[in-house]
Order: C-alpha cells, then structure tokens, then sequence
C-alpha cells in the first residue's frame, strides 16, 4: 500500500473497511472481557465479594427493577442506574451460572409491577399524574428465600457493593447465624416480681431475633460456645473472672464483640435507690480489664454533657429546658463511611459515657460517633443530686470532640496472660473485632421508639434511628469475614459541569420571568379587588373600556411570558442535546477512528522499517 493509495478515494473505504473490521473482530474476540478503566475502579469487585460469590453451592437469582419510562427526565437517576445494571452484571458474570440477573421494566399495570409490589419494592412517585418509579433488586435462592433491597438511593452509593454483596450471602446461607446475648438486664423480657407482670422484651432483641437465632449466654459462664461467632453484652456488670475469662478468649480466637458498657446505665431496674453514690456505681459497668488490652478506655465515674446536642425535657414546674446529659445526634456526629452509621441520621442517649484509646496500645481506634464541639465531661453523682437546670450551671464546652462509640480492630493482648499461658489459652491476637459503644439506654425503647397495642398486635413506630444501628451492626458483624472485608466504595458522582451551568443559566431566566409574572399578578388582583369596590348593586360586574383593555394587556403579556419560559425550556433541552450528540460523537466514533489511524500508522511505519532492513 503506497501513500496515493491511503489518500485516494479507495483508500478511505479501506479505511472505512478497516474500521468496521477491527469493531467487529474486537466484539467478537474480546466480548467476554471487561477491563475497568474508571478512575475509582468502579466495576472492579471487592476480594470479599469475589470470596462471597465463589461460595454460592446453589443458584441465585436477581432481579433487578427499574422504571424506565417513569425515569426519562430524570437524567442522574438513570445514569446511577446504568452504573447499578453493569455492577450486577459484574456479580453475574463473576457468578458463572450461579447468579441470574434478569432486568424488568415495571411499566405502569403489569405484571413486572405486581412482580415488583409483591417483592416489597418501595415505589416513589415521580410526577402529579400518580406514575411511579421502581428502583430496586429483589433475590431468591432454591429453598424460596426472599432479600430485597427495597430502593437503591444515589446518596448512599458508597455502600453498594456492600448492599449486594449482603443480600447474596444472606439467600446463600443455608441455616441461620446464631448470636449469644449476654445482658444483666431483661433485654429479652421477664416476669417482674415487683409489678407480678410479664415484661416485652426490648424492641431492638426482638429485631433481630426475626433474622438471627440469638442464645442466651449467663453471666457465670466459663466459656462461650463454638457455634456463637458474634456476642452481644449489654451492661454487661458484676460478671465472674471466669466469665470475664471467657470473653477474653473468645476475642482471642477472632470472635467478634458487640459490647454496650455504660457508666450510668438509667434502664438498671436493680441499681439500689439508697445512697446515691452508690446507686450510681452499681448502674455502671465496664468489662473491668478487658477495654485496656482491647486499646480503649471508659473515663470513670464521667458522662457527656453536650449543650448542642442536648435534647428538651421537662424541668421544674413543667417548664421545656434542654438537658445535658440526654443527647440526639444527627448525621454531623455519625461516620459517613462506615456501613453502620452511613444510612443514619438520630440517635438518641442518656448519660452517655466517653471513650478514649488505651495509651500505647497497638489496636486500631476507629470513631464511629462523637459529639459536637460544644461538649464537656459530667461527673456522674451530678445527674442524681441536680436536674437539667443544676447541670447548665458553669458548664463550659471544651471545644474537643468526644467519641462514645468506635470500633476496636486488630493487634491485642489478653487481659489473663498468666491464666491463659497455663490453661492453654491464647495469649494474643491479630484479629481483634470489637464494636463499644458507651451506653446501653440507647438501647431502650423509651429513646427510639413509641410501642402501642393495635387489636392485640404491638405496633413499634421509631423516633429515631436507634434500632437500625443495632441492627445494622449485628449484621455487619455477623456477616462472614468476606463480607465484613468489602469496602466501602465512596462517593463517585462526576457532574457534568457544563450541563449544569446550562441548566443554572436556563433557571435564573427562569426564575426571573417567573417572578416578574408574580408581580404582575399581585398587581391586578390589587386592581380587581379595587373593581369589586366599585360594583354598584349590579350582580354582575362591568368594566370600563380602559380596565378591558388593562386585562386584555395582561392577559397578553402572560402568554408572552409564558411563551419565553417554553423557549427557555426548548433551548436547554437542544443545548443538552446537542452536548450529549457530541459526547456521543466523540466517543462512538472519532475515537474508535482515531485509533483505527493510529494502527495503520504503526502498522505503515512497521512496513517502511521492515523494507529497509531487507534492503540493508
């Protein structure tokens, strides 16, 4: 091939030619393989889902629910979707035969939209005509096992990998998890000898016992069973060395630890009510000398004052004041990127306690909620020898953040070398696993929740989020190591800067049209209202020739206005058009041409190299 034949009219269809050859022998050859070449690594799966998948023994299937004619001017929503379609088509691929993905389009009266409502997928409605727009994956597993995530929401994209992921273990699970509880209080419900009535259990053990199989564990125990992998201790107070020992083990040997210690646990029915100094240290607990070798403190004998976090209560003669000690943090004081706290936006404590790290300790302390800046320490005799207005008195924020949960993760001592070393023990770990949270009246119902009998049936309506932290940390502590190990993605939102400056310049116009109608509104109502004074007894009300006139230029000057509101609206449509035809362009083919060039360039430089080597 010579330089006229490359730039004649033949050569252009060589080209041409060429062109279609390579897309079609690339789709052909390489149609199996996916190269990820997103900045974050967006359609590359965690090593922990890799684990999850590979695990599957029996056949899953997805299905994935999207409203796409609910969706068409909803442009950023459908870009996530997009982005959620092709990661669950990374699952299924990665599935080999395991996973079944099935894409439905719930149109409006069909039956993929009964499909989806029976699955329990949260609809939203999208506009006034009532359409509503389905955004969510269901799953079933061989033995009718039901997951759903009921609606993906764009804002929580970091935790969608983690979403998927949790949803496949669980249908791939063949029996339940099992969870210990151990608990000094009636968590579970009991039968009070003092009121001689049965109490409910707390509303956040009844939660997950719909999900897992949770086994008392007492707090004279000498060992925590093998088939326990996670356990639950809820002012865990006054335990024996022996069961204080066993849950140093139990630690030890990778198990994972969900530990509620308290320094005035408020819920303490059997705290003695004499001395106040002693009814509070009898509402504490602690775990005695298991937090220093797990590489956190509980400061004695303090709970949190917080004035911007403090929630309003009654105080003296009925009167609303906001009390220190009892706390509503929001989503300021919440880690954004861990799957626990992520999805929250309240919790509610009193008396809260303050965590520190152990001095040198080689365990990572990792926050998991904090309070504002405003904050302070309490001594704990405080809360019983004054009320919320005793507690405002002198209280001086420090300007310090304090932690009152976080978890506890990796390198860790026993707290009973000596004991260990001869019982045959384990004297350390590398896998330390253990979620603390200063408080165990978060827990209760009376901070999150309002419970009302309905017919018989109890009826929990949640204030706060209280009850899906702790859901949501048993099951990611629960969840197999795999599962536990996927990260979190973060945020991947990339705007198209250039769309939205059209789109800020289209609704300044907007606005300003729009609010120049108000104007010119107000202004002849004020007239008409001026005209119905003048009515002189007729039941009918007659114009003048100039206030027909006055009307009949209003009248023509909002259509002209709206007429401008349309144009705007069409231009912004034909800008963004025209962008999305470019980008399209850009992309589909003068890239793919472009490189078409640049290999037949190699491929002419190859030949003129080799020619002159055989004339060499």
């Amino acid at each position: 091939m010579n330089e006229k034949l490359i730039y004649s009219g033949a050569g252009l269809v060589l080209i041409a030619v060429a062109f279609v050859m390579f897309i079609l022998i690339s789709n052909t050859l390489f149609s199996g393989v996916r190269f990820d070449l997103t900045e974050n690594n967006l359609y590359t799966l965690s090593d922990g889902t890799h684990e999850i998948i590979d695990n599957i023994d029996e056949p899953i299937n997805l299905y994935f629910f999207f409203s796409e004619q609910a969706s068409a001017d909803l442009t950023s929503l459908r870009s996530y979707a997009t982005r959620v379609r092709e990661l669950l088509e990374e699952y299924e691929a990665r599935g080999g035969g395991n996973i079944l993905l099935s894409v439905v389009d719930p149109e409006p009266f069909s039956d993929a939209e009964d499909q989806a409502a029976g699955f329990g997928l949260q609809s939203v409605p999208v506009d006034n005509a009532g359409d509503d727009l389905y955004f969510g994956l269901a799953g079933t597993n061989s033995i009718d096992g039901q997951e759903v995530i009921a609606f993906f929401q764009p804002d929580k994209e970091e935790f969608l990998e983690y979403e998927i992921s949790k949803l496949i273990q669980t249908l791939s699970l063949v029996e339940r998890p099992t969870v210990g509880l151990l608990s000094s209080m009636m968590v579970q419900g009991d039968f009070n000898m003092q009121t001689m009535q049965q109490t409910s259990p707390w509303v956040v053990v009844g939660q997950i016992e719909q999900t897992f199989d949770v086994e008392t564990v007492p707090g004279t125990t000498t060992e925590i069973p093998s088939h326990i992998e996670t356990l639950i201790l809820i002012h865990p107070k006054e335990l024996t060395e022996d069961a204080l020992f066993a849950i140093d083990q139990f630690a030890m040997r990778g198990g994972r630890i969900l530990a509620f210690v308290d320094p005035v646990a408020e819920m303490d029915a059997q705290a003695p009510g004499s001395n106040p100094m002693t009814q509070i240290q009898s509402q504490a607990s602690d775990l005695g000398p298991l937090l220093p070798e797990w590489g956190a403190e509980l400061l004695p004998n303090t709970v949190l004052g917080d004035s911007q976090s403090a929630l309003t209560v009654g105080g003296q003669g009925g009167q609303p004041i906001r009390h220190l000690a009892i706390l509503g943090f929001n989503a300021d004081n919440l880690a954004t990127d861990d799957v626990i706290t992520g999805n929250l936006e309240s919790l509610n404590f009193a008396s809260v306690g303050i965590i520190e790290p152990a001095a040198e300790s080689e365990t990572t302390f990792t926050p998991l909620i904090h309070s504002s800046e405003y904050a302070a320490p309490l001594q704990s005799f405080q809360l019983m020898l004054g009320g919320p207005e005793e507690l405002q008195q002198g209280f001086s924020p420090t300007g310090e953040r304090y932690v009152v949960a976080a978890r506890l993760s990796g390198n860790a001592n026993s707290a009973y070398l000596d004991r260990a070393s001869v019982e045959g023990g384990l004297t350390e770990t590398s896998a330390l696993n253990v979620l603390l949270v200063a408080d165990t009246d978060f827990l209760s119902d009376r901070l999150w929740v309002q419970v009302r009998n309905f017919f018989g049936t109890q009826i929990a309506s949640p204030f706060a989020d209280n009850g899906d932290f702790f859901n949501n940390a048993v099951e990611n502590m629960t969840g197999s190591s795999a599962l536990i190990s996927v990260r979190s993605r973060g945020r991947f939102t990339r705007p198209f800067d250039v769309v939205q400056d059209l789109r800020r310049e289209a609704e300044a116009s907007y606005l300003a049209s729009a609010n120049d109608l108000q104007d010119q509104l107000a202004e002849t109502e004020t007239k008409l209202q001026a005209l119905q004074s003048e009515r002189t007894g007729q039941s009918v009300l007659s114009l003048s020739t100039e206030q027909e006139a006055e009307l009949i230029r209003f009248q023509d000057e909002k259509l002209r206005i709206r007429k401008e509101l349309r144009d705007i609206r069409h231009q912004l449509d034909k800008n963004i058009e025209s962008l999305g035809a470019t980008l399209k362009f850009t992309n589909v083919i003068l890239l793919p041409i472009m490189l078409t060039l640049i290999l037949m360039l190699a491929w002419r430089v190859w030949q003129s190299r080799s020619a002159e080597l055989e004339v060499g």
